[in-house]
């Protein structure tokens, strides 16, 4: 009987490798206070969600997190228990799937919306790109949806990779930071803007304190030093109070203080958080009741974690 699959007896490996990195650093460290800490939520095992290249909490079921995964794979929305299992596959009608990268869950009017970011564009070639707005369903069931709304939008100097979209309902804002660019940039769109005109996304500022490679990483591994500060992830607080940020390698918090604006936000040096071992890690969403982060990588089998900043 021929043996496992190279890719999945290595892609299991790096699941217990992370597994045994967390229990390490629980031994080698003192133990975090009890409402801080990263843990092992559970393992993403369906074969379907071996691309998840975005993640957010359901604000209408329980315990719920959206998925969906990335370009080259059909126009779908995963729902997936907080342990990472999966309850049902919903086809999104009347879009095309060109590179979606991230989603971003929010409240309007009293329902419970999804936002779904086709912005990936790594060859640097798209003119224009796309935004749909789901109202999530009743039901977690195997369905078919179709977005309430959509946005098309450009960049205000040419095109950029972007993975990284968030939305604050209160200021009628979607937030979008570049991937590629350093430092990365902010920039805001309306997120229900008047008529189906080509909106001009806005740029709101740069992102402080995200670190650069060293001289010796680059020495090192220089393909690896350039990637760990390239943005692939970004989520607003259910409180509209702070903004986390991930890299492949970080987990940055920007906070919002009074009432001034997500640019002046992340103009100042953030809060890190611990990042648990995650290769590719691609996916972030806060928790519904903004007391955790949930993140995941584009890979199967992949671990879950959930992460009190």
């Amino acid at each position: 009987m021929p043996g496992p699959h190279p890719r999945l007896l290595i892609q299991w490996m790096v699941v217990a490798l992370a597994m045994a990195v967390s229990a390490c650093s629980r031994e080698a460290q003192p133990p975090p206070a009890p409402e801080h800490g990263t843990r092992l939520a559970g393992v993403l095992l369906d074969p379907q969600m071996d691309e998840i290249s975005g993640l957010a909490a359901s604000r209408r079921h329980r315990d719920v997190l959206w998925m969906h995964d990335d370009g080259g794979n059909p126009e779908r929305l995963f729902a997936v228990s907080t342990n990472g299992t999966r309850l049902a596959t919903l086809r999104v009608e009347g879009v095309t799937k060109t590179d979606w990268e991230d989603i971003a869950a929010f409240e309007l009017d009293g329902k419970a919306y999804l936002l779904i970011a086709d912005t990936g564009d790594n060859g640097g070639l798209r003119r224009s790109l796309q935004l749909h707005v789901i109202e999530e369903p009743e039901k977690l069931e195997n369905a078919r949806l179709r977005p309430a709304w959509s946005i098309a939008f450009r960049w205000p100097d040419g095109p950029r990779d972007c993975e990284a979209v968030a939305v604050d309902a209160e200021r009628g804002q979607v937030l979008l930071v570049s991937k590629k660019r350093q430092p990365p940039e902010l920039f805001s769109l309306p997120l229900q803007p008047s008529g189906t005109a080509l909106q001009t996304a806005q740029r709101l500022g740069a992102l402080a304190g995200v670190p650069r490679a060293s001289p010796e990483a680059l020495r090192r591994n220089p393909q690896r030093a350039r990637l760990d500060s390239q943005v692939t992830a970004a989520d607003i607080s259910p409180d509209h109070r702070t903004m986390a940020v991930m890299t492949y390698r970080w987990l940055l918090l920007y906070p919002r203080l009074g009432e001034e604006g997500w640019g002046d936000a992340v103009s100042r040096a953030p809060r890190f958080a611990p990042l648990p071992w995650l290769p590719q890690a691609e996916a972030l969403g806060w928790s519904a009741d903004g007391t955790a982060l949930y993140a995941t990588g584009e890979f199967i089998p992949a671990p879950l974690y959930r992460i009190v900043p």
